[in-house]
């Protein structure tokens, strides 16, 4: 049991029944304050409000953590916090469990320290909390696996033949991933409508999100070295909601021989706080029963997955928010334990920092598919709007938010919210 999941514990600061961010959660940023835009400290949060780490590093509340540069606080990303380990990190959620308890005095009774460490969420700009040294976008779900597999391959026989062997995933681009809020243009490239015998140029008809969940590495190997699946989650330092928009009309071009290329490089989000592996202990899961057996360096025992319910909406004009999808990470077929122990049995690096995406994720019911690509089966099932408009993909204007939270009779821990809307192409 770790001591700052206790379900019993309440803050001083006032926290919504609701809120994503209770004392249990304590996840990790990056922000700026909107009138000082050259100052970027690491934060965490409770309800919404914004805690500076590093003015409570300053004060000295963190000694004995195991932190020796407080200038460690003082980044624009949290890659030198992740890469004093798993140790510290859990040293510094305890402190901050501590601190903020509704019977500790120390910060809550000094209100002149509080105006200094405490900010309104709505007076700070959240950053990309990490900078990004690769990107690993695995397939991991079953159910999105078959569904593309039905459309693209054979009905009958939807999987490749390798799918329940290995975790299937292609490497995507760094810098194309922004922080949640930001918006993205239409992209132009080439695509190819069944009618036409030679390609297309132009914007994207086709524009798509994939609702998914990003695990960040919180380790630094070395080339040839191996990870064992049973130490994997200690390396790993806490998860993200990610967003990776996809223009399916280039992707059906381009994607054979090699894969997604410009179809997947515009634009992607990540929500604004990583979430620890240690807040999320709670809600581990047995994950699916996986058919035929996989080789030995691939099997676990045990609760590897996580139960964190997911959901896109998608809002058009003045509408109200629309529900597409309802899901469930405890979904994916291939946990985050499997999917590291598989990337580096070749003997890859890892790198502090490194984002690995589950891939879209589906359940077994239309209604928990995890993109409009399934949602609509390639458009041949257009979703209604409450105006008597329709929509098969994104179209310019168009609003998309994906939420996750983890709950358990009275708690939550949530994520936030990643959003993003679609802009004209420039």
């Amino acid at each position: 049991m770790i001591e700052a999941n206790a379900v019993h514990l309440s803050s001083w600061i006032e926290v919504d029944q609701n809120s994503d961010f209770p004392i249990q959660n304590l996840p990790f940023g990056v922000f700026r304050k909107k009138k000082n835009i050259f100052s970027n400290h690491l934060a965490t949060r409770i309800g919404d409000t914004v805690i500076d780490l590093y003015f409570i590093a300053k004060n000295g509340f963190f000694e004995g953590c195991g932190v020796d540069n407080i200038e460690i606080f003082n980044r624009a990303s949290l890659n030198d916090f992740i890469g004093l380990g798993q140790p510290v990190w859990r040293s510094i959620r305890k402190k901050l469990s501590e601190l903020f308890r509704y019977n500790n005095p120390l910060l809550r009774d000094n209100y002149l320290l509080r105006s200094e460490i405490l900010l309104s969420i709505e007076d700070v700009e959240m950053l990309l909390p990490i900078t990004i040294c690769d990107l690993t976008d695995f397939n991991s779900s079953l159910e999105h696996a078959i569904n593309i597999g039905k459309m693209y391959r054979d009905p009958a026989n939807p999987l490749p033949p390798n799918w329940r062997h290995l975790p299937e995933g292609y490497h995507g681009r760094t810098s194309s991933i922004f922080i949640s809020g930001t918006n993205i243009h239409r992209p132009k490239g080439q695509f190819k409508p069944g009618d036409s015998a030679f390609p297309l140029f132009g914007p994207s008809r086709r524009i798509d999100f994939e609702l998914e969940v990003a695990f960040i590495s919180g380790y630094e190997s070395h080339a040839g070295i191996r990870i064992p699946i049973e130490k994997v989650e200690e390396k790993i330092f806490g998860m993200v909601l990610l967003n990776l928009l996809a223009a399916r009309d280039f992707q059906t071009w381009e994607q054979i021989p090699l894969g997604p290329f410009l179809s997947k490089s515009f634009g992607g989000l990540m929500s604004p706080w990583i979430v620890t592996l240690d807040a999320l202990q709670p809600f581990r899961i047995v994950g699916p029963r996986q058919e035929p057996e996989v080789l030995p360096y691939l099997q676990t025992k045990g609760a590897h997955n996580y139960d964190i319910s997911l959901e896109a909406k998608l809002r058009v004009d003045s509408l109200d928010p629309l529900t597409l999808c309802k899901t469930n990470y405890k979904y994916v077929y291939w946990n985050i334990c499997q999917q590291i122990a598989h990337q580096t049995i070749n003997g890859a690096r890892i790198s502090i920092g490194d984002v690995f995406a589950s891939g879209t994720i589906c359940g077994q019911t239309p209604d928990s598919f995890g993109s409009m690509l399934e949602l609509t089966w390639r458009g041949s099932k257009p979703i209604q709007l409450a105006n008597g408009k329709s929509r098969k993909f994104l179209e310019d204007y168009d609003i998309i938010t994906i939420n996750g939270y983890a709950k358990r009779k009275d708690n939550r821990i949530g994520f936030g919210e990643c959003i993003t809307q679609i802009l004209p192409t420039l």
